[in-house]
């Protein structure tokens, strides 16, 4: 029997050039097997970091009518995807939109963008942010970078290497906020490997994934990982295996990049990875 499809409401800015947000959770969510509906917050002539001159259309205006139609059409979602929020009016959109399609069994996912490291974005008020951390309380999985997570908990940010004792008081605290699971990325312990730990809350599971480290920083990588993570929990994958799979893809797609001598500007050659990730899942 053909398994049912899962669709997920992915909230993100659309870029034109630079593999980041919708560019990659599309094509990634799409190739493990998942239908994704798009409500777009912003288009892009690229993304904005390192780049210049770019072209912005907010999209705000629009979203409501998004809502709207598809409330009207009675689409169910297994689950929501929400990222970077350019205002504090998309923001509560987005706890309308929750609001709205949550159902029993739907997996809303938080990525809280507003900051890295140890600084918000620029875009991002005071107000935004309190936003954002209610945003997590209303989510089942939060996944936010360490420069994130501090915030989130009221603490200053905290350079690495981390301590086991800390990362997993830290993501018991955050799951106190709300969300009955919590993935923070950016975790090592020594300067040779990088990864994510998560815990869930209800189970007690507690599980970390690491990889070998490539020096550098690449745009994108967030969107990446958290697209492979919600995709595989989607298709029922146990948290620390899920976790190991989207920290391996986003490793494999950073080392080609890196290899290829790209611009990494310019985003990472995740593409290639794509048939390993099916494989991997058995598709």
């Amino acid at each position: 029997m053909v398994p049912i499809q899962k669709r997920v409401a992915a909230i993100h800015d659309l870029s034109g050039f630079g593999k980041c947000s919708l560019s990659v959770i599309l094509p990634v969510l799409s190739s493990m097997g998942h239908e994704v509906c798009c409500v777009p917050t912003a288009v892009l002539s690229s993304h904005t970091g390192g780049l210049s001159d770019v072209t912005v259309r907010d999209l705000t205006p629009e979203m409501p009518g998004f809502l709207r139609q598809w409330s009207a059409l009675q689409i169910p979602f297994d689950g929501i995807y929400t990222g970077f929020l350019g205002s504090a009016e998309q923001l509560r959109v987005v706890h309308d939109f929750i609001k709205t399609f949550r159902r029993e069994d739907t997996l809303v996912m938080v990525d809280p963008a507003m900051a890295d490291n140890g600084s918000l974005y620029r875009t991002y008020t005071p107000e935004m942010a309190a936003g954002t951390k209610q945003l997590c309380r209303e989510a089942d999985l939060i996944v936010p970078n360490m420069t994130e997570a501090c915030l989130l908990l009221g603490e200053p940010y905290r350079e690495g290497p981390y301590t086991r004792a800390w990362v997993e008081d830290a993501l018991h605290r955050l799951t106190e906020l709300g969300p009955r699971t919590a993935v923070m990325t950016g975790v090592w312990f020594s300067p040779e490997l990088l990864g994510a730990a998560g815990y869930d809350r209800m189970t007690g599971e507690l599980s970390y994934a690491l990889s070998a480290r490539v020096q550098g920083g690449y745009h994108g990588t967030g969107d990446l990982f958290a697209a492979v993570l919600l995709g595989a929990l989607l298709r029922r994958v146990k948290l620390r295996d899920a976790l190991q799979l989207a920290v391996d893809f986003t490793a494999g797609a950073i080392r080609r990049t890196r290899e290829a001598r790209g611009d990494p500007r310019w985003g990472v050659c995740f593409e290639p990875e794509l048939p390993r990730l099916i494989h991997e899942l058995g598709l």
